[in-house]
Order: structure tokens, then C-alpha cells, then sequence
């Protein structure tokens, strides 16, 4: 089973004075998050109307989010319609396959 999330610190030096006398070095924390999203797949079976429920239904977006989501999954072959914990994605998952559309969970990456 995945991670539920991993963190990744960097450090990056930032200057406080354009004089060089007076510079000061301060470390500026920045993180990584590694998550999940479901991926919606177009096809050519499933109507608007049961994508844009379906998304309402599973994933909690409103009638103008599921909409978006699938004018973009039309046009584009797929889309990442949520975000978040796998342990919380993989029974949205489910119930989005259990409704015919095919769906799966992938790795997400942000820096």
C-alpha cells in the first residue's frame, strides 16, 4: 500500500541586503507533497449527464466542477478529478468504476 504522504525539505538561501557588507543568510523552508488523484478516462459509452452525477455524487463537486471536469475529460482523453490521501481516493475510486466509467488512482507529484 502506498505512502499516505511524503514531505520533502529544501533549503534555499535567501540574501536580506543588496550590500555585501551586510548581507545575512536566512534558510527558507519549502515542501513537496507527494499524493494520489483519480484519473477520469474518456469514453464513449458514458453520458455527460452520468459523469457530471457521478462526480457530484463521489467526489463532492458542485454541478459547475463536474461540468468542467467533463468538458476537459471530452476533449482531452482524461483528467485528474481529485486530489488527496490514497486511503481516501481508493473507495471514490471504486464506486466511480462500480458506475461504468473508468477510472484509476496515480501518483502526484508537486513541488
Amino acid at each position: 500500500m502506498p505512502n499516505n504522504i511524503a514531505f520533502v525539505m529544501v533549503l534555499h538561501t535567501q540574501v536580506q541586503s543588496t550590500k555585501p557588507w551586510e548581507q545575512e543568510d536566512t534558510d527558507v523552508v519549502t515542501e513537496s507533497t507527494r499524493g494520489y488523484c483519480i484519473i477520469v478516462w474518456n469514453d464513449d459509452v458514458n453520458s455527460f449527464e452520468w459523469v457530471i452525477t457521478t462526480l457530484m455524487e463521489i467526489c463532492g463537486h458542485t454541478e459547475e466542477q463536474a461540468e468542467q471536469c467533463a468538458f476537459i475529460i471530452h476533449y482531452n482523453g482524461k483528467y485528474a478529478v481529485k486530489e488527496g490521501l490514497y486511503e481516501i481516493l481508493k473507495p471514490m475510486c471504486e464506486a466511480i468504476t462500480d458506475r461504468g466509467i473508468n477510472a484509476t488512482i496515480e501518483e502526484n507529484v508537486r513541488r
